[in-house]
């Protein structure tokens, strides 16, 4: 995708959504850290859902580690690998406390050292807590980075290394946001709605969907 489409793909978005944020809910950084390690490989809604009354209680690594293991599988049994990923952030929890006086380092590399923590992780934290220009690349913004040519890569990645590149000011900041949005209520997996995406011109996927030809006629009957 040349600069100026890139420009104008961000403009785009950023008009419709002047500020958007994480759709993960939390209280504080550290519950912010334990929400994004949950959410792999499920979806921010079943992490709302099973996190809203384990945070309204449980808030700091301290308190984390005294509920254990078990206590959190309780509340995280309804996500995806609750097993391992209970064991995580219990351990993380841990070295929070050890390593980092209970606070969430603003630190890539410290971050990706805690359990569980990978990079997207890190990226996302960094960004959402720290104000920080970062590209987290998940599943949404590899396909759409793929399928719309804004940053084209082989693994997430090298996806991340062309955002990063490509994204210029004053959109750096948001950027990941918009894109994850973008992918999970517009430019889907399976069937992209791309009759009504709003980059749709500036996007280098051929195969565009059609509008739904329900909708496509009750616009007749009401036109």
């Amino acid at each position: 995708m040349k600069k100026g489409d890139i420009v104008e793909f961000y403009s785009r978005l950023a008009e419709e959504n002047p500020h958007p944020e994480t759709e993960l809910e939390s209280v504080n950084d550290y519950t912010l850290l334990v929400a994004v390690v949950l959410s792999a490989q499920a979806t921010d809604a079943g992490v709302n859902r099973a996190t809203r009354a384990l945070f309204a209680t449980v808030d700091t690594p301290e308190k984390m580690v005294a509920l254990g293991e078990d206590g959190l599988k309780q509340h995280i049994k309804t996500i995806g690998l609750f097993n391992s990923k209970a064991k995580n952030v219990i351990a993380l929890s841990q070295a929070l406390i050890a390593e980092h006086g209970s606070q969430v380092p603003a630190d890539r590399d410290a971050l990706e050292k805690l359990p569980g923590v990978g990079r997207k992780t890190a990226n996302v934290v960094m960004n959402v807590a720290f104000q920080q220009e970062t590209f987290a690349v998940d599943t949404h913004i590899f396909r759409i980075c793929n399928r719309t040519g804004l940053a084209p890569g082989k693994t997430p990645l090298a996806v991340e290394k062309k955002l990063d590149k490509a994204t210029p000011q004053p959109f750096r900041l948001h950027a990941h946001h918009w894109l994850i949005l973008h992918g999970r209520y517009v430019c889907k997996a399976r069937k992209p709605e791309c009759w009504r995406c709003i980059v749709a011109d500036l996007c280098r996927y051929k195969p565009k969907t059609a509008e739904p030809a329900a909708k496509a006629s009750g616009k007749k009957q009401n036109a």
